[in-house]
Protein backbone atom coordinates (compact mmCIF):
# COMPACT_ATOMS: atom_id res chain seq x y z
CA UNK A 1 0.00 0.00 0.00
CA UNK A 2 1.22 3.24 -0.92
CA UNK A 3 1.41 6.91 0.82
CA UNK A 4 -0.34 9.98 0.87
CA UNK A 5 1.61 12.90 0.31
CA UNK A 6 0.59 16.84 0.65
CA UNK A 7 2.23 18.99 -1.60
CA UNK A 8 2.19 22.33 -0.94
CA UNK A 9 3.00 25.90 -2.81
CA UNK A 10 1.75 24.75 -6.07
CA UNK A 11 1.30 27.77 -8.46
CA UNK A 12 -2.64 28.40 -8.29
CA UNK A 13 -2.94 27.19 -12.39
CA UNK A 14 -1.62 23.40 -11.27
CA UNK A 15 -4.40 20.97 -12.37
CA UNK A 16 -5.16 17.66 -11.38
CA UNK A 17 -3.53 16.13 -14.52
CA UNK A 18 -0.60 18.42 -14.26
CA UNK A 19 -0.08 16.90 -10.31
CA UNK A 20 -0.36 13.59 -11.57
CA UNK A 21 2.04 14.05 -14.74
CA UNK A 22 4.57 15.64 -12.35
CA UNK A 23 4.52 12.78 -9.66
CA UNK A 24 4.10 10.29 -12.65
CA UNK A 25 7.67 10.62 -13.51
CA UNK A 26 8.68 9.05 -10.02
CA UNK A 27 6.48 6.23 -10.06
CA UNK A 28 2.75 4.95 -10.13
CA UNK A 29 0.07 7.79 -9.01
CA UNK A 30 -2.72 6.34 -7.60
CA UNK A 31 -4.71 9.60 -7.25
CA UNK A 32 -4.00 13.42 -7.66
CA UNK A 33 -6.22 16.15 -6.07
CA UNK A 34 -5.83 20.22 -6.18
CA UNK A 35 -7.77 21.32 -3.06
CA UNK A 36 -10.15 24.03 -4.15
CA UNK A 37 -11.83 27.00 -2.25
CA UNK A 38 -15.58 26.11 -2.11
CA UNK A 39 -16.81 29.48 -2.71
CA UNK A 40 -14.58 30.79 -5.57
CA UNK A 41 -13.72 27.42 -6.76
CA UNK A 42 -10.03 28.92 -7.10
CA UNK A 43 -6.82 26.36 -6.03
CA UNK A 44 -5.50 27.06 -2.68
CA UNK A 45 -2.19 26.08 -3.80
CA UNK A 46 -1.78 22.91 -2.49
CA UNK A 47 -3.01 18.94 -2.83
CA UNK A 48 -2.70 15.55 -2.32
CA UNK A 49 -0.97 12.92 -4.14
CA UNK A 50 -1.38 8.88 -3.01
CA UNK A 51 1.71 7.04 -4.81
CA UNK A 52 1.41 2.99 -5.52
CA UNK A 53 3.80 2.33 -3.51
CA UNK A 54 6.03 3.31 0.11
CA UNK A 55 9.44 3.30 -1.87
CA UNK A 56 7.94 5.52 -4.98
CA UNK A 57 6.34 8.04 -1.91
CA UNK A 58 9.96 8.64 -0.40
CA UNK A 59 11.87 9.01 -3.92
CA UNK A 60 8.98 11.76 -4.14
CA UNK A 61 9.47 13.30 -0.66
CA UNK A 62 13.36 13.26 -1.88
CA UNK A 63 12.74 14.40 -5.28
CA UNK A 64 10.20 17.46 -5.14
CA UNK A 65 10.61 18.36 -1.12
CA UNK A 66 12.19 22.37 -1.41
CA UNK A 67 12.55 21.88 -5.39
CA UNK A 68 10.96 24.59 -8.06
CA UNK A 69 7.99 23.91 -9.59
CA UNK A 70 6.95 26.53 -12.27
CA UNK A 71 8.41 29.24 -10.54
CA UNK A 72 7.81 27.88 -6.75
CA UNK A 73 9.02 26.21 -4.05
CA UNK A 74 7.31 22.93 -2.92
CA UNK A 75 6.68 21.29 -0.04
CA UNK A 76 5.94 17.75 -0.13
CA UNK A 77 5.73 15.70 2.89
CA UNK A 78 3.67 12.62 3.64
CA UNK A 79 0.41 13.58 4.66
CA UNK A 80 -1.35 14.00 8.20
CA UNK A 81 -4.74 12.92 8.99
CA UNK A 82 -6.78 15.27 8.66
CA UNK A 83 -8.12 16.82 12.17
CA UNK A 84 -11.44 16.68 13.19
CA UNK A 85 -13.67 20.15 12.57
CA UNK A 86 -15.70 21.95 15.23
CA UNK A 87 -19.28 22.16 14.58
CA UNK A 88 -19.87 25.86 14.19
CA UNK A 89 -23.34 25.69 12.82
CA UNK A 90 -24.59 26.40 9.49
CA UNK A 91 -22.79 28.95 7.47
CA UNK A 92 -24.38 32.29 7.24
CA UNK A 93 -23.96 34.33 4.08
Amino acid sequence: MGKKLYVGGLPYTTTDDKLRDLFAQIGDVDSATIIMDRDTGRSKGFGFVEMANDADAESAISRYNGSQYEGRRLTVNEARPQAPRENRGPRRF
